[in-house]
């Protein structure tokens, strides 16, 4: 009078059982290790670094673009001399406290309507032991006559 059991077939408590922790299994499979998270965090701890690094070269370069605009608006259908825009590149410089790039270093040449004001450099500044960033600037504007 007992019931017989097939074997190719689970049933009862067994069923449940087997299907429960195959569920569990695949829920605590799911997800990130320990190694792949530290993998994850030195990745992006690495663009920090790099972005933290970087930082001061593009806030230089952000003076020196401010100078070189301020220059143009100054001078702009004023007909400046070449001493005079000179002149206030430098005075400029040294109120922004530009760094990496002197005024001698700003060109200053005639253009058939005016002067072309250029600073072109390149900031070059360490990132990790022997490994550098080198970032190239250029930048120009017209003062017209």
């Amino acid at each position: 009078m007992g019931m017989a059991l097939n074997p190719g077939k689970t049933a009862g408590l067994a069923g449940n059982w087997r299907s429960g922790r195959s569920a569990t299994a695949l829920a605590r499979q799911a997800g990130m290790t320990g190694l792949g998270l530290l993998i994850l965090v030195a990745f992006i701890g690495l663009f920090a670094f790099a972005a933290i690094r970087l930082t001061p070269v593009y806030l230089n370069y952000m003076k020196v673009a401010g100078v070189l605009s301020g220059v143009e608006t100054e001078f702009d259908g004023q007909n400046p001399s070449r001493a005079a825009i000179r002149t206030s590149i430098n005075r400029r410089f040294d109120i922004e406290s530009v760094s990496e790039i002197t005024a001698k270093d700003v060109t200053v040449t005639p253009s058939g309507n005016g002067f072309i004001v250029k600073a072109a450099y390149d900031h070059t500044t360490p990132f990790i032991a022997n490994v550098y960033f080198t970032v190239r600037f250029d930048d120009s504007v017209e003062v017209r006559r």
